[in-house]
């Protein structure tokens, strides 16, 4: 099964994702993974993307797309992948699109996980992560035993640069401007099936699965 997984950030598509994987045994592809994975490799689309990182430029919606036409091509994708974090735009849409037919790997279905902005807000602000191995908690729905003291390590915990709440606002800004208005590019394609990602991970689990069709299992 070749699924899109959209929605904003803090809405679960992580949880979800890394779930449904195992569940399925397909892999869950990161656009930014895969980028340091071509980086690493010194591939010529690694290399390409690494330059223009390098002069603090983005990289082009054409070499992301040849990353993903490359990835969905190796063994472990060849019975779907689930795709989170891209496309982010229309035209990233409309590409992926054509990238994924010349491929052989057009989608099955696209989730979106829906939640409203205050819940997305409280859930991104109180988020903390470990300093030292990368821990990630959340001061109301999964706080370390000791506060601001890593479970699992004893580093700190810190906020992030980009969960303060400006920078939450504006990361949710540009979703809605650029990434919202692709829930129709799907819909008219009958493609796009709707989560509602408010509830506890157990209940989301089960609401997608019946969603794409795979039945309710509760966790």
């Amino acid at each position: 099964m070749r699924i899109v997984f959209l929605g904003p950030q803090g809405v679960g598509k992580g949880t979800q994702g890394a779930r449904l994987s195992e569940r399925l045994s397909v892999p869950a592809l990161s656009t930014g993974d895969m980028l340091r994975a071509e980086v690493r490799s010194g591939t010529e689309l690694g290399l390409q993307a690494d330059a223009l990182m390098k002069a603090g430029e983005l990289v082009s919606d054409a070499i992301m797309l040849g990353m993903i036409r490359t990835r969905v091509a190796q063994a472990d994708a060849a019975t779907g992948f689930i795709l989170d974090g891209f496309p982010r735009t229309l035209a990233q849409a409309e590409g992926l699109d054509a990238t994924l037919v010349s491929a052989s790997a057009p989608l099955d279905v696209v989730v979106l996980f829906e939640a409203p902005r205050d819940v997305l807000e409280s859930r991104l602000t109180g988020r903390r992560t470990c300093g030292d191995c990368g821990a990630v908690y959340h001061v109301l729905s999964q706080p370390s035993s000791r506060e601001g003291v890593c479970d699992r390590c004893g580093g700190g915990l810190v906020q992030r640069a980009d969960d303060t709440p400006e920078a939450i606002g504006r990361r949710l800004d540009l979703y809605e401007r650029q990434t919202a208005p692709l829930a129709d590019y799907y819909a008219a394609r009958g493609l796009l099936v709707r989560v509602d990602g408010t509830r506890a991970v157990g209940e989301v689990r089960s609401d997608l699965l019946m969603a794409i069709g795979l039945g309710e299992v509760v966790s």
